[in-house]
């Protein structure tokens, strides 16, 4: 458990405990205990994500950056609806790119394909490489657990 502290008006110290819940999809229950991770962490009204690669849940990286995009986001997807959410909840996104100007017109085309208005905040991030083989992407994001919040 978490503790938060905020003072209020009048100098009133509020004290806050908040309780953390993994968000674990049956398709990453393998991979997360593998790895002794969680897909999702529910904490504080909102879905902490880990990052996501475009691999395929049998492991296999394609050569084709359109599919290892969409793969990303349908994890991502996965993930949200384990936690009874959907991409409208998405209130934030990092995405981290090998390659970045070569491949950013297609992955916001795709990225569109998922998300609408109000659109989440974004950063693309340019890095040298990803921990999975091959991965050109790997998406991170953090959800509402109260979308009309």
């Amino acid at each position: 458990m978490a503790i938060e502290a905020t003072m209020r008006a009048g100098h009133r110290l509020e004290v806050q405990v908040m309780s953390k819940r993994a968000i674990v999809p049956a398709e990453f229950r393998v991979v997360a205990d593998e790895l002794k991770m969680s897909p999702g962490i529910l904490s504080g009204g909102h879905v902490f994500l880990t990052g996501v690669t475009g691999g395929d849940l049998h492991g296999y990286m394609p050569d084709d950056p359109g599919v290892q995009m969409r793969n990303a986001f349908r994890k991502v997807g996965s993930v949200l609806r384990e936690a009874g959410l959907t991409y409208r909840s998405v209130v934030e996104m990092t995405t981290y790119h090998v390659g970045l100007r070569s491949h950013f017109d297609q992955f916001d085309s795709i990225r569109l394909e998922y998300l609408e208005e109000p659109y989440p905040a974004w950063t693309a991030v340019e890095v040298a490489g990803l921990r999975r083989e091959g991965a050109i992407v790997e998406i991170r994001v953090i959800a509402a657990a109260d979308p009309d919040d």
